[in-house]
């Protein structure tokens, strides 16, 4: 049996994360956790939109951005994230991570990695395939 494929976890952690979203996110914002699941995936999304606004987070995590705000008064709070004005628009945010919140983030996914590894692995070339897109519909069938 051979390896996953990079694109087969990449594909698998989209579906998961988006699985996650929509049907853990509220418990998130119960977590009595040093970083609840709401704090992870704003941290995560920042992390590959460096630069980001908070509305262009909310919108990802379909949570009103008072709720990113407070999200981002808690990572900033941590020291995993930065707020810089932009210069042609003072109004605006961007948001970037922290040296602490790259390495937060950088670990993060690593984990989520070799979580998708030993799942796929298990399964065949065949079977990872169908099993991605069985998820895959299950997360994105809006019907």
């Amino acid at each position: 049996m051979s390896d996953p494929t990079e694109d087969q976890l990449a594909a698998l952690g989209t579906a998961f994360d988006t699985f996650a979203r929509r049907y853990k996110l509220a418990d998130a914002q119960r977590s009595d956790g040093p970083l609840n699941e709401l704090d992870k995936a704003a941290l995560l999304y920042i992390a590959e939109h460096a630069g980001c606004g908070p509305t262009d987070v909310a919108r990802f995590l379909a949570v009103p951005t008072t709720t990113l705000s407070s999200a981002t008064d808690r990572l900033v709070k941590r020291g995993f994230l930065k707020r810089e004005r932009i210069e042609t628009d003072r109004r605006a945010v961007a948001l970037t991570l922290s040296a602490a919140g790259e390495a937060y983030a950088k670990a993060q996914i690593e984990a989520h990695r070799q979580m998708y590894m030993l799942m796929l692995a298990r399964l065949s070339p065949d079977e990872r395939k169908q099993f991605i897109a069985m998820i895959s519909k299950i997360v994105y069938n809006d019907t």
